[in-house]
């Protein structure tokens, strides 16, 4: 009788070697299978943790992912155990992972995960921001049209958002960031994490806009802050709940949604959309 193998989603240091748990040394020692985003960079994690891979290792980057999923899955299923690490932070979180993750979960093959060093959650405990509420937006707009599209649909976001960022377009991205959202939202830029010359500068957008214009390097995340709440007027969420009524929703359950949401009276804006209604026809 085959026993069933399983995956095994691993994170790995961002930069200090010190943060690689025990499980993750056991798990490079021990797994059959050890699917690697960047092959020579998991040999050499290996060797600074004095663990030797005993499993064959392949590679798993984004080129490669799909090609490697089937196989991958007829290998856990023959009851070998796969490691899946990335080149630094946690695979599925804008790093390959999530169709492995989710061919197993659609074929019922065990998935377990050694939770481990990851730049979002490192960079919001660092940012000095409020932050119990978030969403993270993996890599911002390469171009700067898109990225404004992007940071519009933040204008209102009361959660603190966390992304990435290439060091060579950061100046661009805060820039657009204080043209959209304002000069004086808050925002940190953190630098590096856990590495030699982690930096962490907050600020204002404006002033974050001027300190990288003269050129940033390294690995960055950006922590946003949320958007600050705002009073609405019935009489100006009209068109949005007529937008919700017209895509099928009854005029009380859309007069419901968008109350909930703006903080406002649910009867004063379904009365403010049934008076706008009757102006209309006068």
């Amino acid at each position: 009788m085959v026993t069933q193998g399983r995956l095994v989603l691993a994170a790995t240091p961002l930069g200090e070697i010190g943060d690689a748990s025990p499980r993750l040394r056991e798990a490079l020692g021990s797994a059959e299978i050890v699917a690697a985003e960047d092959t020579r960079r998991t040999r050499s994690l290996a060797d600074a943790l004095g663990v030797e891979i005993r499993g064959r290792v392949v590679s798993f980057y984004d080129h490669v992912e799909s090609a490697r999923v089937p196989v991958l899955l007829e290998e856990i299923a023959a009851g070998r155990t796969v490691l899946l690490v990335t080149d630094a932070g946690m695979p599925s979180v804008s790093d390959p992972g999530f169709r492995l993750v989710a061919a197993c979960a659609e074929r019922d093959l065990p998935v377990t995960c050694l939770p481990g060093p990851s730049a979002v959650t490192t960079a919001l405990a660092l940012s000095a921001l409020p932050v119990d509420r978030f969403c993270f937006d993996g890599f911002a707009p390469r171009k700067s049209g898109r990225r404004k599209e992007w940071l519009g649909t933040l204008v209102s976001e009361r959660r603190a958002c966390v992304f990435f960022e290439a060091p060579h377009r950061l100046a661009e991205c805060l820039a657009d960031a204080v043209e959209v959202l304002g000069g004086d939202r808050r925002a940190a830029v953190c630098r590096e994490l856990t590495k030699t010359y982690e930096e962490v500068v907050r600020g204002t957008l404006a002033e974050l806009a001027e300190w990288a214009a003269d050129g940033v390097r390294g690995e960055i995340t950006v922590v946003l802050e949320g958007a600050s709440p705002t009073v609405a007027e019935p009489e100006d969420l009209v068109a949005q709940v007529e937008e919700r009524a017209a895509a099928g929703l009854r005029l009380k359950e859309a007069s419901a949604e968008i109350a909930e949401i703006a903080g406002v009276s649910r009867r004063e804006l379904y009365d403010a959309v049934l008076a706008a209604r009757r102006a209309a026809t006068e």
